[in-house]
């Protein structure tokens, strides 16, 4: 039984803690506040880009998972030094650092067909910069001999306990299970690549204990690419709502809401996501480990049995 650090307690982190402990292993997770410990599961409470206390926290490890993420307006200013941190644990520590990553770093890909690892990461906003510079910093210092790293980047997380920051979510899945129209942030007919979470944490775990993955980044195997307009109808058909309206959000009113959302001011840099074809490639990753994508029939089951559930229990 190996001891495993999961850094964060959001959606990925937690599902990735969660399948760590029901593997065996002993799994530490470290998060601001810290909780409760749950079967298999032991809370820290420390801010870990304090290296001196994270170091101490990891020390032993087999792998340190980085699963959690600043503020969406605060990346600029606050991944720079949790990503130094999660490295000088990892030098010091010696454990594999298994960072969680996305698609931001390479930027638009006007003309592109499905995105693959060897994409150069030519992001121009601050955001797909800041995240680049992130893995770039782990993969010198991993060239170096000084840590051991690999990066899982993933498209939009899709699945059961997906709810604020999933864009087939908290907007839209409750909305559709009372058979009301959904808007969404641009095209709604466009191509898009949805990661299932229990594939994003499965591919996390599985490449930490995998040395001939590590130094380098891997797309998560992610189903064949979808539309938001094909994935609501298959959520509206599986809930039995019928046909539901599926509205692309004008910019216009985008513009309005970002005068009073955060978020919605800092998603005007990755709106080319969601107005074009964006797909991955997941074909290296499945050509060289186990992990395949979960059928999409499954992910729509399992997502809206979950929000039902939800949904019941806080009425």
């Amino acid at each position: 039984m190996n001891l495993h650090v999961v850094i964060g307690f959001g959606p990925a982190g937690a599902a990735t803690a969660r399948l760590l402990a029901e593997r065996g292993h002993s799994v530490r997770v470290v998060t601001r506040s810290g909780r409760s410990p749950e079967p298999g599961i032991e809370h820290v409470a420390l801010d870990a880009a304090d290296s001196e206390r994270l170091s101490e926290a990891v020390r032993g490890a087999a792998a340190l998972y980085s699963c959690a993420a600043p503020p969406y307006h605060r990346w600029a200013s606050e991944w720079p030094p949790l990503a130094s941190s999660l490295c000088a644990a990892a030098e010091d520590t010696g454990a594999v650092l298994v960072m969680l990553g996305n698609l931001y770093g390479y930027g638009p890909v006007n003309g592109h067909g499905p995105m693959t690892e060897e994409l150069p990461l030519a992001a121009t906003g601050p955001k797909g910069r800041v995240r680049a510079a992130v893995w770039e910093q782990a993969r010198k210092l991993h060239e170096q001999g000084r840590i051991k790293a690999v990066e899982v980047r993933a498209s939009d997380f899709f699945g059961p306990v997906v709810t604020d920051g999933g864009h087939l979510a908290a907007r839209v899945v409750p909305r559709l299970l009372r058979g009301k129209a959904v808007s969404t942030l641009g095209n709604p007919d466009a191509p898009h690549s949805w990661s299932y979470l229990p594939d994003v944490a499965a591919a996390l775990v599985e490449v930490a204990g995998e040395e001939r993955a590590w130094g380098r980044a891997w797309h998560v195997p992610t189903e064949p690419a979808l539309s938001v307009r094909d994935m609501v109808g298959r959520l509206a058909d599986q809930a039995g709502t019928g046909p539901v309206a599926v509205r692309g959000l004008p910019p216009a009113v985008l513009g309005v809401a970002s005068v009073f959302s955060p978020l919605i001011r800092e998603l005007k840099e990755i709106r080319y996501q969601f107005d074009r074809p964006f797909v991955i490639d997941a074909s290296a990753y499945e050509a060289a480990f186990a992990v395949r994508a979960t059928p999409v029939a499954e992910q729509v089951k399992a997502t809206v049995d979950w929000w039902r559930e939800r949904l019941a229990t806080t009425r």
